[in-house]
């Protein structure tokens, strides 16, 4: 039940442990919430992995559910006790997408679909200081410099030598073809893009606009795909306030086949590589016509 996994699969694991056993007790949350004198959204939160779990909270729900294995029980506190470990994240203090990073940490594969930005562990660290500006106008210096780092320090999954993160991305040619920043940082960031495109463990599709209409209209999303089959796919949709995590089997599947329409539709990645390629020259060429210093817009 224990492997070298991080915190917040952990939490997600020791969760849906004390959801079986309070299915197999045949209580609801709200019995149990009754039982302990807590709230059922405490209960709920326990469950989902969304909330660090105490020995204690364990202790008592396992006495709860009557729980007469020992080793069990063992197992299950000593899975609390490292769940509230910390991240490499939280040396840089108040993360918003902490539950996200994790996730992320110790997935075995991203499928990544991007209509308006590039992919962030694909960016460059010129792009990510423009894009999280741009994000955050009213945010001070320090913070955005925080952000980047934490950016760039996910990038580490990607050139990991002994397991590397395997990514999928569709990007939309908006993506591309908005100026953030300047056209020099644009052309830069296109041309790594293009690099990065040939790890074998990273594969980048183009989704040009005369693609017309498609399936990944709606926004942004992300599927994250786990090595141990025990920790099911999360499709991660990112908000502005609050983020949304996609567990049932019936929704990764709906967004796994839109996914799969995207792949159809995008170009392939020899192609994806040529037309990338061909959009970071007219960035390029913009920059030169600007004298090569003069930021668009």
């Amino acid at each position: 039940m224990t492997s070298n996994v991080g915190p917040t699969v952990r939490r997600r694991r020791l969760g849906q442990e004390l959801r079986r056993l309070r299915q197999e007790k045949g209580m609801t949350a709200e019995e149990v919430a009754e039982e302990l004198m807590v709230s059922q959204s405490k209960i709920s939160r326990l469950e989902n992995g969304r909330r660090s779990i105490s020995q204690r909270d364990v202790r008592d729900l396992c006495r709860t559910y009557k729980v007469e294995d020992k080793a069990l029980v063992d197992s299950l506190m000593q899975m609390a006790k490292e769940s509230r470990q910390q991240g490499w994240w939280n040396a840089f203090g108040d993360v918003p997408y902490s539950v996200y990073i994790g996730f992320e940490t110790d997935a075995a594969s991203l499928r990544v679909y991007e209509p308006q930005v590039l992919p962030g562990l694909l960016q460059t660290p010129e792009y990510a200081e423009a894009v999280i500006s741009g994000a955050l106008p009213e945010a001070p210096q320090d913070q955005i410099a925080q952000r980047v780092q934490v950016r760039l320090r996910r990038q580490e999954r990607i050139t990991d030598p002994l397991a590397p993160l395997r990514l999928w991305a569709v990007v939309d040619e908006a993506a591309m073809r908005r100026v953030v920043g300047d056209s020099k940082i644009m052309s830069d960031q296109l041309d790594y893009l293009v690099r990065m495109s040939h790890e074998p463990h990273v594969t980048v599709q183009a989704l040009p606009f005369d693609m017309g209409s498609h399936p990944g209209m709606s926004g942004q999303f992300t599927i994250l795909e786990f090595s141990d089959e025990s920790d099911t796919s999360v499709v991660y949709l990112e908000g502005v306030t609050s983020d949304l995590y996609l567990e049932k089997l019936s929704d990764v599947q709906s967004y796994s086949m839109m996914y799969e329409h995207l792949r159809a539709q995008a170009l392939n990645a020899d192609q994806s590589r040529q037309f990338i390629t061909e959009v970071a020259q007219e960035h390029a060429r913009r920059h030169r016509e600007r004298g090569g210093t003069a930021p668009a817009g």
